[in-house]
């Protein structure tokens, strides 16, 4: 890590839903909480818990020096909403296959 840039993943209880345009496209009591240093908060959830079958892979890839290679999807009406780190780096390996959205909704737990 750089000095002064952080990552943590803890086991969250959160309960994240993920609404686009009116319709629910994840919704987990199980989230991954992902907190890095300059950046929001992001909630990875188990892929079991998304409506997988409403996402269409992009051809979007993007790389961060701290946990890899993320791959992009899109829904209707929102290109590139939903992206996962199919091979993370070691510090960050828990956030393997689940998936983060740029839209949640988090009620407290």
């Amino acid at each position: 890590m750089t000095q002064g840039h952080t990552i943590t993943v803890e086991q969250g209880s959160e309960h994240v839903r993920v609404v686009h345009d009116g319709q629910v496209l994840a919704e987990s009591a199980r989230p991954l909480v992902l907190k890095e240093t300059g950046c929001p908060v992001r909630y990875y959830l188990p892929p079991e818990d998304v409506r997988t079958e409403l996402l269409t892979p992009s051809n979007t890839t993007t790389h961060c020096p701290f946990k890899g290679d993320a791959s992009y999807w899109s829904v209707p009406g929102g290109q590139d909403l939903v992206w996962a780190y199919p091979e993370p780096k070691a510090e960050v390996a828990a956030i393997k296959d689940h998936l983060c959205f740029y839209e949640t909704q988090v009620d407290a737990a």
